[in-house]
């Protein structure tokens, strides 16, 4: 075999290896699930008899790229939603469902806070004590879960009503 052949069959082979291994050079660009850099921080959740429940809390992204949460889950609920709590016409607020979900850009925080953003435990199962513990996981854009543990507690609130009787949910 001439030597030209032979260096043209070892860069071929080179160039399978390098391909049926996946690496291209020796920098690793795997993308971490969004959920990997993300915590929720100081968790809570209201007490309630039914109905519905609100979580709070502050989202920590360690990550280099933004985090898109688009949905939860929980055992204590029927569903989880994203809400918001926007001024209305009248001059007053109104607690609703937050379109596309909300975003913690990377190296930063986005707080759940009663009269803001904040997780609904919509349908309860249970009422949720004073005391008690409630899990519920939070979903990301790209399929990654968060499972989260928040503490329940009494909030007398300000102007908030996160309950079924003064808001339409359907």
């Amino acid at each position: 075999m001439s030597d030209n052949r032979f260096r043209k069959l070892i860069t071929a082979l080179v160039v399978v290896a390098l391909a049926a291994s996946g690496c291209t050079s020796s920098d690793d660009h795997t993308v971490e699930p969004m959920a990997a850099n993300v915590t929720l921080d100081d968790q809570w959740a209201t007490a309630a008899d039914a109905g519905m429940a609100a979580v709070f809390g502050i989202f920590r992204n360690t990550g280099p790229a933004a985090a898109h949460v688009v949905a939860g889950s929980s055992p204590a609920a029927g569903r989880v939603e994203i809400h918001e709590v926007v001024p209305d016409a009248g001059g007053t607020t109104m607690m609703r469902p937050k379109a596309g979900g909300l975003t913690v850009a990377a190296g930063s925080t986005h707080e759940l806070v009663p009269g803001g953003d904040h997780l609904m435990l919509m349908d309860l199962g249970q009422p949720l004590r004073p005391g008690a513990e409630v899990s519920l996981t939070v979903m990301f854009e790209d399929g990654s879960d968060l499972p989260v543990t928040a503490q329940v507690r009494d909030f007398p609130g300000g102007n908030e009503d996160y309950q079924p009787d003064m808001h339409d949910h359907g």
